[in-house]
């Protein structure tokens, strides 16, 4: 089943981003200050949020992480995914704003060809809305720092959560713990 799904959104890949290029969407993200948990001290922030042009994003980001991030497109499956072996513990960053996402072990293997987590370092750091593309209901997922679209959440996950962050690679940045 979770085949099937991947091969739809692939198909419909194409299509959503170019719908969402214009900032469909993102009339809720103003700029202003944002709560988000960083994991390294365990305490909250109080942060601006990063609002910047296209030219500016065009700037920073790769042209593919351009294409996810800030044009809601989604990488193909099984490519890119940021397997880091030997790390038992470290954070995935946004990779346009480095906002800590997800934990490396909250990451599990979905099957799905993307990396796929059970939970975010904290809800505070990603922000989700119905996302309505291609006649399906899914929930996107993006940085509440900067508003990089992530990827999307399905309620297929392991327990504790039965969440799955399904979320595009180029959009992470892995950073181990010190030790």
């Amino acid at each position: 089943m979770r085949y099937v799904i991947t091969l739809l959104m692939v198909i419909c890949i194409g299509v959503s981003w170019m719908a969402k290029a214009k900032g469909e969407g993102m009339e809720d993200f103003k700029p202003g200050k944002v709560r988000v948990y960083e994991a390294a001290s365990g305490k909250y922030l109080l942060v601006d949020r990063i609002i910047k042009s296209d030219d500016e994003w065009k700037k920073i980001l790769t042209p593919e992480q351009y294409r996810i991030m800030r044009e809601h497109g989604t990488e193909r499956s099984f490519c890119g995914l940021p397997v880091k072996k030997g790390h038992k513990k470290g954070v995935y960053k946004c990779a346009a704003c480095g906002t800590d996402l997800f934990r490396v072990e909250n990451k599990f293997e979905s099957g799905t060809g993307w990396p796929s987590f059970w939970q975010p370092v904290d809800s505070a750091n990603v922000g989700q809305r119905e996302d309505g593309s291609f006649g399906m209901k899914r929930m996107e997922v993006y940085c509440a720092r900067c508003g990089a679209h992530l990827g999307h959440v399905f309620d297929d996950g392991p327990p504790p959560t039965g969440k799955r962050y399904c979320i595009n690679s180029v959009a992470l940045k892995f950073v181990a713990d010190k030790e």
